[in-house]
């Protein structure tokens, strides 16, 4: 059974704290295998969404005027694990039947519901940006822990 982190009262990782320890990580090989043990569907999207070429994002580059959730891990915040699915939403061609207005209202929702540290990964990720927050988590150290991923073509 998983153990509980000192920053988080859930018995489950944030996918920040699974991307911090993969950064921290000192060898590729360690990396791959964090990564492997902690595969979901949830982090997979998110990487993606990072390092696939042919995936635009469809909200504004930069800083996103929200209101962090100051709330303590593992406690009041919606998880990244259960929000992804709506990820597609804030990519072109994901829901063209959203105005720029309201996909950018939902992503400042989705911010302010997270845990802060799952609110920046998903402001890094939107830009391309992982490496600036999580360093040497590279598409090649993603590619060696999930061999099934198809990249380009989205």
């Amino acid at each position: 059974m998983p153990t509980k982190s000192l920053e988080n009262s859930s018995t489950t990782l944030l996918l920040s704290e699974v991307l911090r320890k993969v950064s921290n990580a000192k060898t590729k090989d360690e990396k791959i295998k964090i990564l492997r043990d902690n595969n979901s569907p949830a982090l997979r999207a998110l990487l993606i969404w990072n390092f696939d070429d042919s995936i635009e994002s469809a909200i504004p580059d930069g800083d996103v005027p929200y209101t962090p959730n100051d709330a303590p891990a593992g406690t009041d915040h919606s998880r990244l694990s259960h929000e992804y699915r709506g990820f597609y939403r804030f990519c072109k061609g994901g829901d063209n039947r959203l105005s720029d207005m309201k996909r950018e209202s939902m992503f400042i929702q989705l911010l302010e519901g997270l845990h802060k540290d799952e609110a920046e990964l998903v402001c890094l990720v939107k830009d391309g940006n992982l490496n600036k927050g999580y360093k040497r988590i590279t598409k090649a150290v993603v590619s060696g822990a999930f061999p099934q991923i198809e990249w380009g073509g989205r």
